[in-house]
């Protein structure tokens, strides 16, 4: 196997190994999923969906949901409410990532395992993404599964990561 392209990346996950909990690590990638957003999302696909939305400004739209979401948070926050997540064994930073790999700052897997991880994606708006990935070796990993709007997140971050690396390179040499 080539050694996948890879873009340091500051961001951390949390993982454990499938076999651990299949039932509850399934029942939060699926919460996490874009089929059960938070009810605002779900009212504005709503509206969306029966042409509510046509003559309003997207952006000032999503910037009105995003006020609101942050209302709902602080509302948690005061009430002492957490978002319910499963208890995952371990905690790790990312070294870097590619499209479908990402490579751990310490060799905490197994090669050949499944396991199951959240990642904080560093994107508006900030939530946590769950992923399926194998141990290529006890550093490098590949991912199973993702959803596909998390998919999309990804290639959108590692992107963005590349195109930091390149600014800073050009900056070098000036």
């Amino acid at each position: 196997m080539s050694q996948p392209r890879l873009v340091p990346a500051p961001i951390s996950i949390a993982f454990s190994e499938a076999s651990l909990d299949k039932e509850a690590y399934e029942r939060e990638f699926q919460q996490l999923s874009e089929s059960d957003d938070d009810p605002i999302s779900q009212w504005l696909k709503l509206a969306k969906a029966r042409g509510d939305t046509a003559e309003t400004d997207p952006v000032l739209l999503n910037l009105v949901v995003e006020l609101h979401r942050k209302i709902d948070a602080l509302e948690a926050f005061l009430k002492n409410e957490t978002p319910k997540r499963v208890s995952l064994t371990q905690e790790v930073e990312i070294e870097s990532i590619g499209f479908e790999h990402f490579k751990l700052k310490e060799p905490l897997l197994q090669a050949g395992k499944i396991y199951y991880g959240r990642v904080a994606m560093p994107v508006h708006p900030k939530r946590d993404v769950g992923l399926f990935f194998k141990a290529l070796d006890s550093q490098l990993a590949e991912t199973v599964r993702m959803h596909e709007r998390d998919e999309k997140e990804w290639a959108a971050y590692m992107t963005a990561r590349e195109r930091i690396l390149i600014r800073q390179a050009r900056e070098k040499k000036q």
